[in-house]
């Protein structure tokens, strides 16, 4: 029987600043695991992302990532908390209330990926 079971899927997030998007995300509290040939692995517990040294600017500003959480207030929180809105000048929106029971935001990150990060409701 062919074993065809997936341990793991990331995503390659563009950088138009390597070392100010490896800072940024730090910040915002997730661990570098490894830096490397214009790649650095982040963690934040069991999910993580692949940040690369490359970035065309028409797809990181196309390019989003959806976050999941169970308490997306701790996490809105923890965005303003971090510093990094005034340190890198980034954007985030308001809690929101999605149609699709999910309530977010959405965070912009220094290169113009855009972070959604977000908790199912009922």
């Amino acid at each position: 029987m062919t074993n065809l079971k997936v341990t793991e899927i990331k995503a390659f997030v563009p950088s138009k600043d390597f070392e100010l998007s490896k800072q940024f995300y730090k910040d915002l509290g997730f661990t570098m695991a490894s830096d490397g040939g214009g790649i650095a692995y982040f963690h934040f517990g069991h999910v993580s992302f692949l940040l690369q040294d490359f970035c065309v600017a028409s797809f990181a500003e196309n390019f989003m990532m959806h976050l999941l959480v169970d308490d997306v207030n701790a996490w809105w929180e923890q965005v303003h908390k971090s510093g990094v809105l005034e340190k890198y000048g980034v954007k985030v929106t308001a809690l929101e209330d999605q149609p699709w029971r999910m309530r977010d935001f959405c965070l912009y990150d220094p290169s113009g990926v855009l972070w959604r990060i977000g908790q199912n409701i009922d």
